[in-house]
């Protein structure tokens, strides 16, 4: 059965839309840590993120990185946090949070937006990609 991000690949699903490349797809997490909140995910379906191969692996993090670059240069944050726990979604992910603290990091607390939140926050994040 396709997970989620499998029909959010495929077009099936809508998203807010980062950054995509050939192997690997970045979109804001719709129930948000903080504001720019984003999830970066291999376009190949794969459980866990150790089961991918090394290559892909390895493309995921850099994909991530160029991300987590451009969602520093749009959103004000300390820092951006990285987190993977994968139970959420059957589809390896990584979390990529703007952080001001420990605790946004806890997904304990949420931020809300509005549908213009995310979308001016998609576009912007995008132009610094």
């Amino acid at each position: 059965m396709s997970s989620i991000f499998s029909k959010i690949i495929k077009g099936e699903i809508p998203c807010y839309k980062i950054a995509e490349e050939e192997n690997y797809l970045a979109f804001l997490d719709v129930n948000p840590n903080t504001k720019g909140h984003t999830l970066c995910i291999p376009k190949q379906e794969v459980d866990k993120l150790f089961d991918l191969d090394e290559e892909q692996y390895m493309g995921l993090m850099r994909f991530a990185r160029k991300v987590a670059l451009a969602i520093e240069k749009t959103v004000p944050c300390n820092r951006v946090g990285v987190s993977v726990i994968g139970l959420e979604v059957p589809h390896a992910h990584v979390h990529l949070i703007p952080i001001h603290s420990m605790e946004d990091m806890q997904f304990l607390s949420k931020t809300p937006m509005t549908k213009e939140d995310f979308e001016s926050l998609a576009q912007a994040i995008q132009e610094n990609f």
